[in-house]
């Protein structure tokens, strides 16, 4: 079992930040700009919420990633959560995520896209939320340019 304690201190208006004991840096947070008294440019807890998961997948594919042996050229990926009014709550009800993965190797499109959809299946934080979690991966090959002398 691990524990992960996170701090807020609560700041003026809508905004507080937050920080953890073993952390460097800690995070301004605020409600958002679509609610009643929202601040622009800040983290929220939907951001938050999302970023979340999104960087989830990142640390997961990673592991797998180098378990499998799969190398690849560059990862990245976005993520999009919808907040719905649901029997009179608001609530995540669903995140896409797109993640975009960089090959070097067009034989290796099929491990990559195993290792993508292992990963996504393994993330621990899409595990522990209701939000339906949509995956919708691309992979790209990138030929690696031969030097002709």
């Amino acid at each position: 079992m691990y524990n992960y304690e996170v701090d807020l201190t609560w700041k003026e208006n809508r905004k507080g930040f937050i920080s953890s004991p073993v952390l460097t840096q800690s995070i301004e947070v605020a409600t958002p700009p679509e609610f009643q008294k929202g601040i622009e440019k800040i983290w929220s807890p939907e951001h938050l919420f999302v970023a979340s998961i999104n960087s989830c997948l990142m640390t997961t594919f990673l592991a797998i990633a180098e378990n499998s042996k799969l190398e690849f050229e560059s990862f990245n990926s976005q993520a999009n959560g919808k907040l719905d009014k649901v029997e009179g709550k608001f609530m995540m009800t669903e995140v896409l995520l797109r993640p975009t993965l960089v090959i070097n190797n067009p034989e290796m499109q099929e491990k990559a896209k195993r290792v993508l959809e292992m990963s996504e299946k393994a993330c621990l934080i899409s595990n522990s939320v209701k939000s339906a979690i949509i995956f919708d991966p691309t992979i790209l090959v990138q030929e690696k340019e031969v030097a002709v002398i």
